[in-house]
């Protein structure tokens, strides 16, 4: 294959909501530019894009899909993204690495709740968007309705370059008004008949024309002279305000398409190729020490991994974006986050899962390699010379929806561990641990279909049947008073026995606290819990009543409840305990003597030191449309939310609260539901607050209930 130049190239990613047509359109875009001889469908499960088990079986997209098509002697790069917010993360990573978006958006159905979503995710990464108006040949297409929507949604901006004639059945012209043209398309689509415009649209084209042309001229001081000048523009000239627009994201063009029938797509195509900004007219990305790449073939090669997928038969696959100098096959690079080396042994451009080697590819480009040994999404690769350039990375969302999850067998635990492990190699968004506070294995992802999916791969990929289940909450307990207990342990069983008598107080810690003055402090050990917290233990003994090499054996003990709380076996901090007095037995004393004392004598201590529990408080920001707003507050209030205040972005109110993390068990699905799929929300660990004590008192009676079930 022909080796692209940077200037020859263009990146894009198609976006928007499920089932706007993106993968029909991709198709659509492969055969028009010869990539393909026949166009496939969804429906028939035989798009080049969707390929994948899970894709074919649910006839949509679920991971983004990395594509090229050519037009004009250009290289097309295309990634065709999911429309289901449960799969943000490829969107995300697609916008990151791609010059412009492509928003595909449903002619019948107008602004969307994906729409309104991949909006977000575009403007946050300021990338310049392209709208796509798509099914005008439906019954209920309304073309002027959907424009409407758009320019209230994302402002005056929407900047039409074509209307339909005759939307709805029967749909086949379209005024192209950069070209001031007439385009007619036969029943196979294609390529257009291009005539003049008819006198029935001519004023309606001549007064929208003008319009556009008044609008282009004022993105460019250059443009408006002549405009002022001449009263027009070339179609050149007007191919450069278009450029210029979409860079500083002033203007959105509307283009026409009925990607099914294939109308409409070679002129997207064409005006791709001319209007939208090559990857070295972009600003250029920075790496974290400040240094601007701008997809300069002269400088030392830099790529970056924004995906890496497995395929069967193949293994690792890593997608990258070449950002400067180079790359060519047999490279040796170096990976400066992981401190390793890697030989891209093989370089390949990519139409979903066929590959075709290359030997080089230059700034700007799209491509792929196998079998990297230790680099991963969000990975930059270097030449030697400037290893230590670091692209700044790609920034996934935390995830939003958690469960427990086992095998049915016990026996395939670990097996399932590692198939969901590597399944988060994968996908940045979906993270797999196993909780040895919870003893519970925890999948968590962006919403309910993600981690469905995730179970769909490990039971018909993988053929090992697993449950999801509600995970457990990582409560905390702590005191809030001080108490005293004392505890001996003496056990007699021929030969030496045990024997070990500890004298305890224990107090809650706070920063800045004042020390206790009942007893002496001769000693202290200060422990950060690893899970949040101090323990500190004062050895306080007079007179060796307890001998210094058992104080480490107490400790232990202590430490050994702390992981295992009196209340609910949760995790305990912020205590203070004082080890005041003891006994020994000159022969029956050992370690374990004291360890189990000093245990015991905490426990009972704790109970009576007005112990509360703690249950993590989460930040939440949800973004809702305004006629949602009050159902969505009855419900977080419902869920014991604190409402920390209100802001507005768009046409979006932002509610942000504080919810206990108990109480978000399926809120994504819950928040669909009330919304109608229209809001979205982030949540993020705030602290550890006291549980009311009606919700204590239930969590008591509940340990208790299972701690009598495992007798």
């Amino acid at each position: 294959m022909k080796v692209f130049q940077t200037n020859e190239i263009r990146n894009i990613a198609l976006i928007g909501g499920a089932k706007s047509g993106k993968t029909t359109l991709s198709e659509a875009m492969l055969f028009e530019g010869g990539i393909i001889s026949r166009r496939g469908s969804v429906e028939d499960k035989n798009t080049v894009s969707d390929y994948r088990p899970i894709e074919l079986e649910r006839q949509n997209s679920v991971s983004a899909t990395i594509l090229y098509t050519l037009c004009d002697n250009k290289k097309i790069n295309i990634i065709d993204t999911p429309g289901f917010d449960d799969f943000c993360g490829e969107v995300i990573s697609a916008l990151h690495v791609v010059d412009t978006a492509v928003m595909v958006v449903n002619g019948q159905n107008g602004i969307e709740v994906g729409t309104e979503i991949t909006w977000r995710y575009a403007t946050r990464s300021k990338t310049p968007v392209i709208f796509v108006i798509n099914h005008l040949d439906q019954e209920h297409a309304n073309f002027d309705e959907t424009i409407r929507q758009l320019k209230a949604q994302f402002g005056n901006n929407v900047t039409l370059m074509q209307y339909p004639v005759n939307a709805c059945p029967g749909f086949n012209t379209v005024i192209d008004l950069l070209k001031m043209k007439q385009l007619k398309f036969t029943a196979g689509g294609g390529k257009p008949e291009i005539t003049d415009i008819p006198a029935s649209e001519k004023d309606k084209a001549d007064e929208m024309y003008s319009a556009l042309v008044e609008e282009l001229a004022s993105k460019d001081e250059s443009l408006m002279e002549i405009y002022f000048d001449k009263g027009t523009l070339t179609e050149e000239q007007m191919q450069q305000a278009l450029k210029s627009g979409l860079i500083s994201r002033t203007i959105f063009p509307v283009l026409c398409t009925c990607a099914k029938q294939n109308m409409g797509v070679s002129r997207l195509l064409e005006f791709i190729a001319g209007s939208v900004p090559s990857p070295n007219e972009m600003p250029g990305v920075k790496t974290l020490e400040g240094k601007l790449l701008t997809c300069k073939t002269s400088d030392p090669a830099s790529a970056f991994i924004f995906k890496t997928s497995i395929e069967q038969h193949i293994g690792e696959i890593s997608y990258f974006k070449v950002y400067a100098g180079e790359i060519t096959e047999a490279m040796d690079m170096v990976n400066p986050i992981r401190q390793s080396k890697e030989r891209l042994s093989q370089l390949f451009v990519v139409n979903g899962k066929n590959r075709e080697k290359i030997e080089k590819m230059v700034a700007g480009d799209i491509g792929a390699t196998i079998k990297l040994k230790n680099s991963y999404t969000n990975n930059t690769l270097n030449l030697p010379k400037n290893a230590d350039d670091v692209i700044t990375q790609i920034t996934f969302p935390d995830p939003k929806f958690r469960a427990a999850v086992k095998a049915k067998n016990t026996a395939d635990d670990e097996k399932v561990n590692g198939i969901l492990n590597e399944l988060a190699k994968m996908d940045p968004t979906l993270l797999m641990g196993y909780s040895r506070e919870l003893k519970q294995m925890i999948l968590q992802g962006q919403g309910e279909l993600h981690l469905n999916l995730a179970k769909w791969h490990v039971e018909n990929l993988e053929k090992i049947p697993i449950e999801f289940y509600a995970p457990r909450i990582p409560y905390r307990e702590t005191i809030t008073k001080s108490a005293k207990a004392t505890y001996r342990h003496k056990k007699q069983s021929g030969g030496s026995g045990q024997f070990g008598e500890v004298h305890m107080m224990i107090q809650p810690y706070r920063e800045g606290m004042t020390e206790q003055n009942e007893f002496p402090i001769r000693g202290r050990d200060v422990i950060e819990l690893d899970w949040g917290g101090r323990l500190q233990m004062n050895t306080c003994i007079v007179g060796g009543a307890i001998d210094a090499r058992f104080l480490p054996a107490i400790l232990k003990g202590v430490m050994e409840k702390m992981e295992e709380g009196p209340l609910t076996g949760s995790y305990a901090r912020d205590i203070v305990f004082n080890v005041y007095d003891g006994k020994m037995h000159p022969v029956d004393s050992n370690e374990i003597s004291f360890k189990l004392a000093g245990r015991n004598a905490f426990r009972e201590a704790f109970k009576n030191a007005g112990p509360k529990i703690l249950e993590p408080i989460y930040d939440v920001e949800v973004m809702v449309p305004e006629d949602k707003m009050g159902e969505v507050m009855t419900d977080l209030q419902g869920r014991r939310a604190v409402i920390m205040g209100m802001d507005s972005e768009g046409n979006y109110q932002k509610i942000l609260a504080r919810v206990p993390l108990a109480e978000m068990n399926r809120y994504s699905t819950a928040l669909s539901s009330i919304t109608s799929g229209r809001a979205t929300y982030g949540m993020k660990f705030a602290e550890y607050a006291q549980v009311p004590a009606d919700v204590q008192e239930k969590l008591l009676k509940a340990y208790e209930e299972q701690e009598k079930d495992e007798e």
